[in-house]
């Protein structure tokens, strides 16, 4: 059996650095009515896995900012010159066997989480939103993700420099490299109300011994009718690409 990447790592730290006040970002963090607006995508079960992850079972302090999670992964939040430091802290790698084997999966969904925070305050004020997620594993993985979805080009440039993509599902997106990571890509996007388009190469675990794909497509301002109409083109598209779900 292949050991865990994370085995014998320090504790992975995760933190974005938000254009905002420590108060604001902390409510962003303990209203679930605002956590939803930013926190993964829309889907059924969108409201009790909010309840599940920031509320069932943690411990939070107020005044020091800090509050701890199921499983003792460690929210802080530290004031700094125009803004506020969000520092999620694993917890280390054995505390909960059941888990070992998804430990990096949740390390990029915490990634994925914090940027999507960070966005969601600063650009939109923690607007309505609507959102699109596509995960599964590639039928061919020879080429990268980012590759097969048309964003080559994009997927070299560096943080703040202007991409322009054909994408595979057939849309023109336009916009900035937002952040990047070692697995995810996080693009601006201008046809989607200043939107959000993560894209994301999934870790190995057992429901996927060779790694899978994640794309998240967040809109704002944009026409319910409009976005249905993109859902349906992704939709099709990924079903052509992708193996079972993952």
């Amino acid at each position: 059996m292949e050991a865990n990447p994370s085995q014998g790592k320090e504790s992975p730290r995760i933190e974005v650095t938000i254009a905002a006040p420590a108060d604001e970002v902390w409510q962003a963090l303990r209203d679930p009515e605002l956590i939803r607006r930013w926190h993964g995508w829309h889907f059924d079960g969108l409201d009790d896995e909010v309840r599940e992850i920031y509320f069932k079972d943690v411990t939070e302090d107020p005044e020091q900012r800090v509050l701890k999670v199921q499983g003792n992964d460690r929210f802080s939040l530290h004031p700094v010159n125009g803004g506020t430091v969000v520092r999620i802290t694993r917890s280390p790698l054995g505390l909960d066997p059941d888990w070992d084997a998804y430990y990096d999966d949740i390390t990029e969904g915490w990634t994925t989480f914090l940027h999507q925070l960070r966005f969601a305050v600063e650009r939109h004020g923690l607007a309505e939103r609507q959102t699109l997620v596509l995960e599964g594993i590639l039928a061919d993985q020879r080429e990268p993700f980012a590759q097969v979805l048309g964003l080559g080009a994009a997927a070299g440039l560096a943080e703040g420099e202007r991409y322009r993509a054909s994408l595979a599902p057939g849309d023109e997106f336009n916009g900035v490299v937002y952040a990047r990571t070692e697995n995810q890509l996080l693009l601006t996007v201008d046809e989607l109300g200043d939107g959000l388009l993560v894209v994301a190469r999934q870790p190995r675990n057992p429901n996927r011994p060779d790694g899978g794909a994640l794309a998240v497509l967040t809109a704002y301002e944009t026409d319910p009718a409009d976005f249905a109409g993109l859902e349906g083109r992704w939709t099709t598209w990924w079903k052509s690409v992708t193996n079972a779900p993952a």
